[in-house]
């Protein structure tokens, strides 16, 4: 577990410490108005979480990068397609983020060849 969710956990059981504690002290219509404050705030906190959530993961997804290296020859002939690289649907990944270093040699006769990346 990391510190930060050592700090959430301590701090979730303080507050429901606290929320036990004080409604021991009211009578049942008080303790009835603060749980339904109680839950709004805490609906609110949730939306706020998992929107936070949400935004971080996509922004961690899309700085994701594909590195291709190495790679061995491609011929293609009559049409036909031929890759030893990587081929991506466009809009998949930035292709600023993919790296290409030391592809092999390309040859196409009438076709499609690739050592590196293409972006389809």
């Amino acid at each position: 577990m990391t510190g930060m969710q050592r700090v959430v956990v301590m701090a979730s059981g303080l507050a429901m410490g606290l929320l036990a504690g004080a409604t021991c002290f009211l009578t049942w219509d008080h303790a009835n108005q603060v749980a339904g404050v109680v839950s709004a705030f805490v609906g609110i906190a949730s939306l706020g979480t998992a929107l936070w959530a949400a935004v971080a993961s996509a922004t961690e997804s899309s700085g994701s990068s594909i590195r291709v290296s190495a790679t061995g020859s491609a011929t293609a002939r009559g049409g036909g397609s031929a890759n030893t690289g990587v081929a991506l649907p466009a809009g998949l990944v930035d292709p600023a983020r993919v790296e290409v270093t030391g592809t092999g040699d390309a040859d196409a006769e009438g076709g499609q060849a690739n050592t590196g990346a293409s972006f389809q």
